[in-house]
């Protein structure tokens, strides 16, 4: 079995200067040599909710969105900080005014040019209304275009998760004339390198994507045709894969040898995503029970994590207990001890919190918790806590108040800056907006913090802080294993993000 593991994550630190104005380097290939047009077809668990740039989510729904919208800068295989939409970006003095310098060469779907009032109008529109992408732009005060090609972000306070942000859905460029259009959350005029095939493309069941050969990075692409099916249940993409009905496809780790002799290539991505339990409520604004940190505690003790590495993902995973990922700075060992698997001591805690005769509590249940639902439950029984799962179907967004806790399996975050931002009030993983006068203070204080050895301390610090409140219970990192057909081959990392570049024609 061949194995592909992450790349050491040298972070892009908060940049004072203007950064290079190269060109994003092509990660892809051209087309075959005799000139016939390469198509790839493969499967993801979950279709997007939505392709309104106000609705994206970062993960696997970025294959169908990433592909047909620009970010206004990109993150490599490696999680550094590339140049994209935007050719080069500068900070003042102050890292209060980010200046990003724009493509000149660069057009939607429509034929229309890109302009900087085309970025100002997406940006705009995200900040004004409710979505998911609308915190991580949360210090932009204002928005100015000095001319077509220059967009200024005038800051309320320096921002150091704003640069990846810009790498992310935050940073998608749309049309602003057409994005109010009923017809965007299907079928957008986008900024990217393909364009949606509507006749074949079935929302929720199939997206066929077209590549643009008049768009400015189109050589970084090789596959003219690409075919996306979401397929929620595993065993029927492992079929899939397998039947040559998909060229690639991620399978579990009982199906890898079945694949490897039939003949598919299998490539490991050690800590590719992150499955963890997200214990929001943590005021007891729906289940007083989850405000105590005791209770919080006990939940990270009764999960036995290196049984669930063994017996649900057959050894291909790493037991954790903190959400910052092992190839970043954030991140120390020794907090991975912090919560032993120990019934005994979570019923104590249960005990001395109130709660020695239990509670019950509702969780959302999609395609992402079935997989660990059981283990779940007997877990949270084992402590007193009787857990119910109300389904839902898998576009529906769990980060909400309906309930007070949410299973997630999300890609690798790597950047130190991300992950602190899910302790914000406004951040991603904190839909109940939890706040703390410490945590407030460590994110303040390294957002404004620009040398990176300080920066590094203050993201230990809240990894710390995180860890011994029990915001979360961090399960596992997962080892994904992507099995492709011999003319493809998965050239991804676990801190690439997911979009069509972790692809290319096998040599």
């Amino acid at each position: 079995m061949s194995r592909r593991t992450g790349h050491r994550f040298a972070g892009a630190a908060l940049a004072a200067g203007l950064l290079a104005a190269a060109g994003c380097a092509a990660q892809g290939a051209a087309p075959d040599a005799q000139g016939e047009a390469r198509t790839l077809e493969f499967g993801v668990p979950q279709p997007p909710n939505s392709l309104d740039p106000i609705e994206l989510h970062d993960g696997v729904q970025r294959y169908v969105w990433g592909s047909l919208f620009d970010t206004l800068l990109a993150l490599d295989h490696e999680g550094e900080l590339q140049p994209n939409a935007a050719e080069s970006w500068s900070y003042s003095d102050d890292a209060l005014t980010l200046t990003l310098d724009l493509r000149d060469d660069m057009s939607f779907s429509d034929g229309d040019p890109v302009t900087a009032h085309d970025v100002q109008g997406t940006l705009e529109r995200t900040l004004e209304n409710a979505g998911p992408q609308r915190g991580n732009l949360s210090a932009v005060e204002s928005i100015d275009v000095p001319d077509d090609h220059t967009v200024v972000l005038n800051l309320s306070e320096p921002d150091d998760n704003l640069l990846v942000s810009l790498a992310q859905a935050a940073g998608v460029i749309g049309d602003p004339e057409t994005l109010d259009a009923p017809e965007t959350a299907l079928d957008p005029v986008g900024s990217g390198p393909y364009t949606l095939n509507e006749e074949r493309t079935q929302d929720g069941t199939v997206y066929v994507l077209d590549r643009r050969d008049d768009h400015w990075n189109a050589d970084t692409y090789p596959f003219e045709t690409v075919t996306i099916r979401p397929i929620q249940d595993r065993t029927a993409m492992f079929n899939s894969v397998l039947s040559g009905e998909l060229d690639a496809g991620t399978v579990d780790p009982a199906q890898a040898e079945h694949a490897e002799a039939a003949g598919l290539t299998l490539t490991e991505v050690e800590g590719a995503s992150l499955a963890m339990l997200v214990l929001a409520d943590r005021d007891g604004t729906t289940t007083p029970a989850l405000a105590d940190v005791r209770v919080r505690q006990a939940v990270n003790m009764a999960i036995d994590r290196a049984a669930v590495v063994e017996s649900l993902h057959h050894g291909l995973g790493t037991p954790t207990a903190q959400i910052f990922h092992p190839l970043t700075a954030g991140h120390a060992a020794e907090l991975d001890e912090t919560y032993p698997y120990d019934l005994e001591h979570a019923r104590a805690l249960m005990a001395d919190a109130g709660y020695e005769d239990g509670f019950s509590m509702s969780m959302p249940g999609n395609i992402m918790s079935t997989h660990f639902q059981a283990t779940l439950v007997q877990a949270f029984d084992d402590i007193g806590i009787e857990l119910t799962w109300d389904p839902v179907p898998p576009q529906t967004s769990t980060q909400s108040t309906d309930w007070p806790a949410y299973w997630n399996i999300g890609g690798a975050t790597t950047p130190s800056r991300v992950v602190a931002q899910f302790y914000a009030e406004d951040g991603s993983n904190n839909p109940f907006g939890t706040s703390d006068p410490k945590l407030r203070e460590l994110l303040d204080a390294v957002a404004e913090e620009t040398d990176p050895e300080r920066a590094d301390d203050l993201y230990r610090q809240i990894n710390e802080f995180g860890v011994e409140q029990a915001w979360f219970s961090p399960v596992l990192w997962i080892t994904t294993i992507w099995a492709t057909a011999e003319d493809v081959e998965y050239v991804g990392s676990a801190v690439s993000p997911m979009d069509l570049r972790v692809f290319d024609t096998a040599e």
